[in-house]
């Protein structure tokens, strides 16, 4: 079988700049890779599919598997074997959270597109809007409905603190509630914030915790629900046992990890 890495994406970035008529949101984000990564596995011409949901929860002993998402995992690596003219028996370990913001089935999808050879955004577009980012990977500036991606310089070597509860925020509700809240500008470089507080008002909590432990304000990725606090690898690993321990005297469960930046679809550390 053939491994394949598929690193998560975080949005550090976010300015929502207009609409089309189709309803599209048109964006200006700046997305980095992160070594935190899905691996998938195929055998090329043969037949199934395993989805396993090994995400590292910390609190509360973990549930069962969402559904909903192996559904989606299985339905994105499949229109990716689809859209690329290829059959294939696949196993997806799942180790980024769904519904966290931090982009793993579009990932996962564009991890088979670059297997197949595909280069062309347009055809990764098709497959969803955080895809195109996904099969450039590294860091780059983000614009149109995702599929315009300009690679920027890697930015350092500087790592992230993620704490993302579980709860399955949608993208779709997000942004939502931002239309109903007329557009609301984010006051911390990420204009869905607001809309995803008022979607979820239990993120509010998570931000708090990770604020009052960190010292600093943490930001949210993307649409949600991964809060995040940039710093150096070491400082926010102690900072991250910190966390947990708080997570596990309150009864609460999220998923907890310091991330570093990765290479263009690699899914290895970037070099400062």
């Amino acid at each position: 079988m053939t491994r394949l890495v598929a690193p998560a994406k975080l949005t550090t970035a976010l300015g929502v700049v207009g609409r089309r008529e189709d309803g599209y949101h048109l964006l200006e984000a700046e997305m980095v890779s992160l070594d935190l990564a899905d691996e998938l596995e195929l055998a090329e011409g043969e037949e199934g599919s395993e989805v396993r949901d090994l995400v590292d929860w910390a609190g509360l002993p973990g549930t069962a598997p969402s559904e909903e998402a192996g559904l989606i995992a299985a339905n994105l690596v499949g229109r990716a074997l689809e859209l690329c003219g290829r059959q294939a028996r696949w196993r997806l370990d799942k180790h980024i959270p769904a519904g966290a913001g931090l982009g793993g089935g579009s990932s996962d999808a564009a991890a088979v597109l670059r297997w197949a050879g595909v280069e062309d955004l347009s055809v990764a577009a098709a497959l969803g809007a955080d895809v195109p980012f996904c099969l450039v990977g590294g860091r780059a500036r983000v614009s149109g409905i995702g599929e315009v991606v300009e690679p920027l310089a890697d930015g350092g070597d500087s790592a992230f603190l993620l704490v993302t509860p579980r709860v399955h925020v949608s993208t779709l509700v997000v942004y939502r509630a931002f239309d109903e809240l007329g557009g609301p500008r984010g006051e911390h470089g990420n204009d869905l914030e607001p809309a995803a507080l008022a979607a979820y008002p239990g993120l509010r909590w998570w931000r708090d915790l990770l604020g009052a432990a960190s010292g600093s304000r943490p930001r949210l990725a993307g649409s949600g629900g991964t809060w995040f606090v940039e710093g150096e690898a070491g400082a926010l690993g102690e900072l991250a046992a910190g966390v947990r321990g708080e997570i596990v005297s309150g009864r609460e469960s999220a998923f907890v990890t310091v991330a570093r930046r990765a290479g263009p679809s690699t899914g290895q550390p970037a070099q400062p």
